[in-house]
């Protein structure tokens, strides 16, 4: 069962024997780009934890109808992993938005930082946070992820230096002293902080360490800002006991 649809409007009980149907876009999809055909089976899920194996029983007027084999819930982590992702030229962006949701993010915060050559203004803000959220989608369908990440609305510095008495902050910085995966993880959520193409201004990180920010550091190297923060949350993964 290679291919994982999402209906974010399934409810929480679908014992064996039940039926579900895919219509819309994902219907669409099912039908003309994954041929699926009667006796298939696909698997299901509404992005909140449910699963949903089931084989095609019926595929007429543009929708699929689907008989449930095996419902399964995964529960949400415990320890929420945030990636703040600055906002980053020539789609760089939505790079890392996409591979960190392969990654496990559980939540991305668009964050335009001082140095971000991309900005969203006016109309661009509720454009990019929907791009955002498109991405995460089909990165989560493409990963047969049971929880969609959240995708926060766009903040500035200031509102993201405040979230640092609601998580655990760690801003990567190439010149940090304390390595990633040195850190020994407790009960507390994690707010991964990227910078943009210029990195983060001095004045940023005078702020995010007033709020109790730690800086940290991947590597020897420097990684691009669509690297840096899928990197730093595959080195969490092996922290948090994910992989």
């Amino acid at each position: 069962m290679a291919h994982f649809y999402l209906n974010e409007e399934l409810g929480s009980e679908y014992p064996p024997g039940s039926f579900i149907t895919l219509t819309g876009a994902e219907a669409k999809h099912a039908l003309t780009v994954s041929r699926a055909r009667v006796g298939e089976r696909l698997l299901v899920g509404n992005g909140s934890g449910l699963t949903i194996a089931g084989r095609v029983v019926d595929v007429a007027n543009g929708t699929v109808r689907l008989e449930v084999e095996r419902s399964d819930r995964v529960p949400a982590p415990t320890v929420r992993v945030t990636l703040a992702q600055a906002l980053a030229k020539g789609g760089r962006d939505e790079a890392a938005v996409q591979a960190a949701t392969e990654m496990g993010v559980d939540r991305v915060i668009p964050w335009q930082a001082e140095r971000s050559v991309s900005r969203w203004q006016g109309n661009k803000v509720t454009a990019g946070v929907e791009r955002w959220r498109a991405i995460v989608r089909e990165a989560t369908k493409q990963s047969i992820r049971a929880w969609t990440p959240e995708v926060a609305e766009l903040t500035g510095t200031k509102g993201l230096a405040a979230q640092a008495g609601e998580a655990r902050m760690l801003v990567l910085q190439p010149d940090a002293e304390t390595g990633l995966s040195s850190l020994t993880g407790d009960d507390r959520d994690l707010l991964l902080v990227v910078g943009p193409e210029g990195g983060i201004s001095p004045a940023e990180l005078d702020l995010f360490q007033a709020a109790g920010a730690e800086m940290v550091r991947l590597g020897d190297s420097v990684l691009r800002t669509s690297t840096a923060g899928p990197a730093a949350i595959a080195v969490v993964n092996v922290l948090l006991g994910r992989w």
